[in-house]
């Protein structure tokens, strides 16, 4: 007797102003089965070189226009295209519960802060650098106990800057 592994697909998400995306990653994924609902996303198929049977059901964060929404395969993973039926609407997390699942992560890669778009665009290190000008030096800082702190505060808002492209 031949027993079937059945377990939930690694995936991770994005979200755009009209729409969210979701890759499963199964590399040579077989018998693919994606369905869309209002409010719902269904993924199963088989994968890898032992025939793993994989199956996400997510309940989504909000509704979705279910005849927009689309898939495609490639060697490496299933990228779905969910439209959202309240489009210009931000998404904080993919699900409608706040549970962390396990098998579910943001795509930093492809994340893009939409609500914040602007045509003039300039570098993080220019910016941080003007802004830092402009706050004068040294000498500006009081003589506080916790001066060091600020310091490092400083230093750690350049890097939280840096990562989300601020």
């Amino acid at each position: 007797m031949r027993f079937s592994i059945q377990q939930p697909a690694t995936a991770k998400w994005y979200d755009r102003r009209d729409s969210v995306f979701i890759e499963f990653c199964v590399a040579d994924s077989k018998d693919v089965k994606v369905n869309f609902d209002k409010t719902k996303c269904g993924f199963s198929c088989t994968g890898g070189t032992d025939n793993v049977k994989h199956e996400n059901q997510i309940d989504l964060f909000e509704a979705i226009d279910e005849n927009e929404c689309k898939h495609k395969r490639t060697d490496r993973s299933v990228l779905c295209y969910l439209r959202k039926a309240q489009p210009g609407k931000a998404w904080p997390r993919l699900t409608k519960e706040k549970a962390k699942l396990s098998w579910l992560s943001v795509d930093f890669n492809n994340w893009k802060d939409w609500e914040d778009d602007s045509d003039e665009e300039m570098g993080n290190f220019d910016q941080f650098s003007d802004m830092m000008n402009n706050m004068g030096g040294d000498e500006d800082l009081p003589d506080l106990d916790g001066a060091d702190d600020v310091r490092i505060f400083f230093i750690l808002f350049y890097f939280v800057c840096l990562t989300i492209r601020f």
